[in-house]
């Protein structure tokens, strides 16, 4: 389940907050807890955390999206992850 499906299904319960069922409650709140206890940051060194708002500017990206794009980047590389195959117009 993404973090999308679960505020939705919790938006929800909040709207209908009399008709569910206690036990649906808890499942919920328990899965809300749970993301948020494994969402934590990265921390980085000083000089990391610059050039990564430096390089997140530049591409327009969050500081997390600028992360997930360097990691795949070098996966793929490190042929970790295979890469993504070019149609002949150059779309993936």
């Amino acid at each position: 389940m993404t973090a999308t499906d679960t505020a939705t299904l919790l938006e929800d319960a909040a709207d209908r907050i009399a008709d569910i069922s206690r036990a649906d409650l808890q499942i919920l709140l328990r899965r809300a807890a749970l993301r948020l206890r494994n969402a934590g940051d990265i921390s980085m060194d000083h000089d990391v955390e610059e050039a990564l708002r430096d390089l997140a500017g530049e591409f327009g990206m969050t500081r997390n999206d600028t992360i997930r794009f360097i990691v795949r980047e070098w996966m793929e590389k490190n042929i970790y992850l295979p890469l993504n195959q070019l149609e002949e117009d150059g779309t993936a």
